[in-house]
């Protein structure tokens, strides 16, 4: 019996040899990218399309169908992603009825068919990925359209689409940047992994318009656990922060993850958050009272005290290290106004830029005030409130939160503070 795969649904692989083909209204072209754990094509030899029929298990056939022999894909490759393309480059998906995938063994025989329903604006898409899961193989109904196009899709997925040397710098528009990809995004669903993409291109853009693009800064993120936090934690909104600063770790940070911390009275030092477990991380260790994970949250506290674990992070920061951008999300409160001001000169002589992010409507007092606190060798910290985080698009969230730190950058580097 033929298994009707739905969006995002997988089936076992039993067969050594099966072939992947396309039915559809429309003239296509079919290709295949042959990819490592890391999202990326060894070389350009493992990208299969028209002018380069074969790679190592995969060679392209007649009427648009793949035939791959699982014994003969090289070790190294982890998932093969089974590509559609609108012949006609001014047509669209939507115009015609929905193309059908399908996986069948060498007699014929269709073991799985994944109708894509959905398609609107899109000329190019995922329809399938083969992927190994231990010593098996399994197959994933994908059906994601690019946004990008075919030749977005390619280059992000490292082939060369000409001989043409790279650019040093990443180019306009945002669509064509290069944007820098970081161990654990092949894990994502192409759902998370396509909204990861678009907004890695909205920090890119942002970083170019201010002439930072390449720098590599350590990111810190500090999230306020008080009790006025409540409805933040509640609503999920502080869960939906995290997912949108990952982007910014993964174009910063050499490692792309952030480290973290939770605060109130005390504060919590807790494991970095990475791409691949982004959600995990939000759902094991953002709360507000109990045990999670080893940590009693009731020690933290419920009411605020910045000092602590402002000068926990300041205590990491040494003169001649590169810099760290310090993303402190808080509703407010700051009571120790004196004794923060002197911290905030003392930290003006550290490699760190201080960027304070309101969550909800608040009273933020000292924290309006940091761009005209005196005192300080640089302007190391800044500060915006966002009434309604949810209803803020990355582009400005962006925006907003690397709006000054390019400045400082430069700042500091004129000063000595950085080299």
């Amino acid at each position: 019996m033929v298994a009707a795969l739905v969006k995002g649904q997988n089936g076992v692989l039993a067969q050594p040899k099966v072939v992947l083909s396309v039915r559809t209204e429309a003239a296509v072209d079919v290709s295949a990218l042959l990819v490592t754990g890391a999202g990326k094509v060894r070389s350009d030899a493992d990208f299969v399309f028209f002018n380069q029929p074969a790679a190592p298990g995969v060679v392209l056939g007649a009427g648009a169908a793949l035939e791959v022999s699982f014994a003969e894909v090289p070790a190294e490759i982890a998932q093969l992603r089974a590509v559609i393309t609108l012949d006609d480059s001014n047509a669209t998906f939507g115009q015609f009825g929905a193309p059908v995938a399908t996986v069948a063994d060498l007699s014929g025989n269709v073991l799985y068919e994944y109708r894509i329903e959905g398609l609107g604006s899109e000329s190019v898409v995922i329809a399938l990925e083969l992927y190994r899961r231990g010593a098996e193989w399994k197959v994933r109904a994908v059906g994601q359209g690019y946004a990008g196009g075919f030749a977005a899709l390619v280059t992000d997925h490292g082939v060369r689409v000409d001989d043409t040397p790279a650019p040093v710098a990443a180019p306009e528009p945002a669509s064509d940047l290069r944007v820098r990809t970081v161990p654990g995004e092949a894990a994502l669903s192409f759902e998370k992994r396509e909204k990861l993409d678009m907004r890695k291109r909205a920090v890119a853009k942002v970083l170019i318009s201010k002439d930072a693009w390449g720098i590599r800064a350590r990111v810190v993120l500090v999230i306020d656990k008080t009790g006025s936090m409540l409805k933040q934690y509640r609503t999920q909104v502080v869960h939906r922060v995290v997912q949108r600063m990952i982007p910014v770790a993964t174009q910063l940070d050499d490692n792309g993850a952030l480290e973290a911390y939770l605060y109130a009275h005390s504060f919590a030092k807790l494991p970095d958050i990475t791409v691949a477990h982004g959600d995990e991380w939000a759902h094991t260790y953002l709360h507000l009272n109990g045990t999670h994970a080893g940590i009693d949250y009731s020690r933290i506290g419920g009411r605020n005290d910045e000092l602590p674990i402002m000068r926990d992070i300041m205590s990491s920061l040494h003169p001649g290290d590169g810099p760290t951008l310090i993303l402190f999300f808080t509703d407010g409160g700051f009571a120790n106004k004196r004794e923060i001001a002197a911290l905030m000169r003392e930290a003006a002589q550290l490699p760190a830029f201080w960027q304070f992010i309101g969550l909800g409507r608040a009273n933020y007092g000292l924290l309006r005030s940091l761009d005209e606190m005196t005192g300080r060798i640089v302007d190391n910290a800044g500060f915006f409130a966002l009434d309604d985080i949810d209803k803020v698009d990355d582009g400005e969230l962006y925006a907003r939160l690397l709006g000054e730190f390019p400045e400082w950058l430069r700042a500091a580097k004129a000063a000595g503070i950085l080299r």
